[in-house]
């Protein structure tokens, strides 16, 4: 069950802290991090936030290394700072939210949620072919910083999924006590209109297909198999059109 065990630091933690981490664990650090954070991430949960009393901005200062959560499938992470370059490198599956990060985030990402409350650097989303990230874009650049060669930039309109983008921060608060996602909830109707949804074209139509085929009844992996299927036709179609 979650937070079977529950492990607290504090300090500086070497490379890849949480590595493999499954179901049931959660690690809790006080501190900072170097790279591959959460590495191979297989159900458990980090949570990395800043030393109390810091006087420091957190999504202004690098706490954790670069290659968080690479090849992570499952879990949850939250990142109380900024994170370096390549953050959610193939992430494949883990509901994570990150203060800001550096270059090439979400780079080859095939699955799960990511949350960015700040900047990003250059070349987000590159080779990213499944899973959703949602940025808040403040200042309005963001379109600048992302790679559009397999994303589209949507808006975040869809009531579920505001909400679900919404509880993930009210957890992010919860574990870390950011300041940030305060002050994102405590604004939350204007905030919300800044989120851009960052969705990769291929994805969004095999949801589509799923989705469509549900609707006629089929569940479970006959479900799944039968969207692949209309999907690949699809994509035959517009490749061959």
């Amino acid at each position: 069950p979650d937070n079977t065990i529950q492990l607290k630091f504090t300090g500086s933690a070497g490379q890849s802290f949480g590595a493999f981490v499954p179901k049931g664990i959660t690690l809790s650090l006080e501190g900072d991090a170097n790279d591959y954070v959460g590495k191979g991430l297989s159900g458990g949960r980090i949570v990395i936030y800043p030393p109390k009393g810091s006087t420091f901005v957190p999504a202004d200062n690098i706490i954790i290394g670069n290659v968080a959560l690479y090849g992570a499938t499952s879990g949850e992470a939250f990142i109380g700072g900024m994170a370096g370059e390549r953050f959610a490198v193939r992430n494949s599956g883990v509901d994570t939210v990150v203060e800001s990060v550096g270059d090439h985030g979400c780079e080859y990402m095939t699955g799960g949620r990511v949350v960015v409350l700040g900047s990003t650097g250059r070349n987000f989303a590159a080779g990213m072919s499944g899973g959703i990230a949602y940025v808040l874009d403040e200042a309005g650049v963001f379109n600048k910083h992302c790679n559009m060669q397999m994303v589209a930039l949507e808006r975040l309109e869809d009531s579920e999924e505001v909400q679900e983008v919404r509880s993930l921060i009210e957890r992010h608060v919860l574990h870390t006590g950011s300041a940030l996602g305060k002050r994102t909830l405590d604004q939350w109707s204007e905030m919300r209109p800044k989120f851009v949804k960052v969705m990769p074209k291929d994805y969004k139509r095999v949801l589509e297909s799923l989705k469509r085929v549900q609707s006629m009844g089929l569940t479970g992996e006959e479900a799944i198999m039968k969207a692949f299927e209309e999907n690949s036709r699809d994509a035959a179609r517009i490749g061959g059109g």
